[in-house]
């Protein structure tokens, strides 16, 4: 399995589903002249966001990877070393 999920969480999800529904109903707006439904729309974009975020918070969104099972060491000089520990050349 792979090391990050790249953003396949329940957070993720709904942001999007909520985001892509904002925008379908802002692109009907368009089309029919309708200011209410645009508005709707952009209502909808702040709350897609603001979902995403406190679905993260609450623990539905993707775990952070630990820095340090990364496989490389930051030596004295600040470059990067594989962890066995000899430079790489």
């Amino acid at each position: 399995m792979a090391e990050h999920q790249d953003g396949q969480s329940t957070a993720a999800w709904t942001a999007v589903a909520i985001e892509l529904l904002a925008a379908l109903l802002i692109s009907i707006a368009v089309l029919v002249a309708s200011w209410p439904l645009a508005i709707v729309g952009m209502v909808l974009i702040v709350v897609g966001a603001a979902a995403g975020k406190i679905l993260a918070s609450a623990g539905f969104g993707q775990t952070r990877p630990d820095r340090s099972s990364s496989g490389t060491a930051e030596s004295s000089s600040g470059t990067a070393e594989p962890s066995g520990g000899t430079p790489a050349r």
